[in-house]
């Protein structure tokens, strides 16, 4: 890769692969982020729709108790493949969290386990912990707050939900690394599960999504940085305008023009995830606004990146009001005026109407929340 096109090219193409199945689809991206806001789909929908042949809104849910994945937290909260949770598991030796010995987390482990799952009201009414306060600075059960905590160090998983609420079961992990030589070659997988999902990765950046990790491996936080300084020497790089861009040794770019096609994008999907990398490769600062007071939002409550070929030319907020979906566009600085791209257009907004349209669950409502093990990325 030689220019900044190159980079565009690549990181587009090296992520929006050709629609699959949902099971190949999850094991292709490893991590899949997750978010409890409808407008007008989650994202981890609104992620799988264009890499998934025929899916629909909410198939990921309905879906997940027959798929090799897990929720957990990786760079932040989502769906991985269970070999990917397999390095970041136990989660062990962190001080910072209650200790699972403990007589209440012992309690809450022997109730779930005598009762194969739960959901976190069973719980609360049988011991009735009180409130805490949640990580967005409201009050939450105890109860529920310690099931979090117990989910994140691994004694629990998310067997199904129940209207957006994690239901749990118990969980055992196989040991952790058994030389300082494992350990080393664990956090190396993990790097490069992370640049293989967000590349390819200016310096800066590559910097900020190793030390993410810390969610993902806690117990291993203090030796990220030696983990950056073994994954500049291996990983492959290219010096570009003044920058050094990072990606993995078996990625390859793409041969041939992009497909002359329109997507709408979800705000965590890998392409757009980056924001730094966003604006060095597109121009122009995308911004996450769902939690920006409403007179200060320039984009949308929930704006999509609207990429069309492999640049994002503009943004869309999507609405699905009883039954009928609409779509206000905007653009960065006109409306493209290539003839393809609106019969590309309108092919995408049929796609997102079947994906909305088609899907049982857009009439439930979601009441959980995010883990407190952060937030999304904006």
């Amino acid at each position: 890769m030689r220019t900044l096109d190159d980079l565009r090219r690549f990181a587009v193409s090296h992520s929006l692969f050709a629609p699959t199945t949902l099971e190949r689809a999850l094991e292709t991206l490893a991590f899949v982020q997750a978010d409890p806001i409808r407008a007008p789909a989650r994202a981890q929908d609104l992620t799988l729709r264009p890499r998934v042949e025929g899916y629909r809104a909410g198939d990921l849910e309905r879906l997940y108790s027959t798929l090799p994945v897990e929720e957990d937290v990786f760079v932040n909260y989502g769906f991985v493949t269970r070999s990917l949770q397999a390095l970041m598991h136990p989660r062990t030796g962190w001080s910072r969290w209650p200790t699972a010995r403990s007589p209440r987390a012992k309690a809450v482990l022997a109730f779930v386990l005598d009762r194969t799952a739960v959901h976190p009201r069973e719980v609360e009414a049988h011991f009735s912990h009180g409130t805490v306060t949640n990580y967005w600075g409201g009050s939450s059960h105890a109860t529920t707050h310690l099931l979090d905590l117990l989910h994140y160090q691994g004694k629990l998983r998310v067997a199904r939900r129940e209207r957006g609420i994690r239901v749990y079961e118990i969980r055992e992990h196989g040991p952790g690394p058994a030389s300082v030589m494992e350990r080393r070659a664990r956090i190396d997988a993990l790097v490069d599960a992370a640049v293989r999902m967000y590349a390819p990765l200016p310096a800066a950046s590559l910097s900020s999504v190793v030390g993410r990790l810390r969610y993902a491996a806690p117990q291993w936080r203090n030796e990220l940085r030696a983990a950056l300084a073994r994954a500049k020497l291996r990983l492959a790089h290219a010096r570009i305008d003044g920058i050094e861009w990072y990606w993995t040794a078996e990625s390859n770019l793409p041969d041939g023009a992009p497909p002359t096609a329109v997507c709408f994008l979800a705000p965590f999907d890998p392409v757009v995830w980056d924001r730094r990398r966003f604006e060095m490769l597109w121009g122009w600062p995308y911004r996450f606004e769902a939690y920006t007071p409403k007179s200060k939002r320039k984009l949308g409550y929930y704006s999509l990146p609207l990429l069309w070929r492999d640049c994002v030319v503009g943004w869309s907020n999507v609405s699905f009001v009883r039954g009928v979906m609409h779509a206000e566009l905007g653009y960065v600085s006109s409306r493209p005026r290539d003839r393809a791209f609106a019969s590309a257009l309108d092919a995408e907004i049929e796609r997102m109407r079947t994906f909305l349209t088609s899907s049982p669950t857009l009439a439930t409502d979601d009441t959980d929340t995010m883990p407190v093990s952060g937030r999304p990325e904006t």
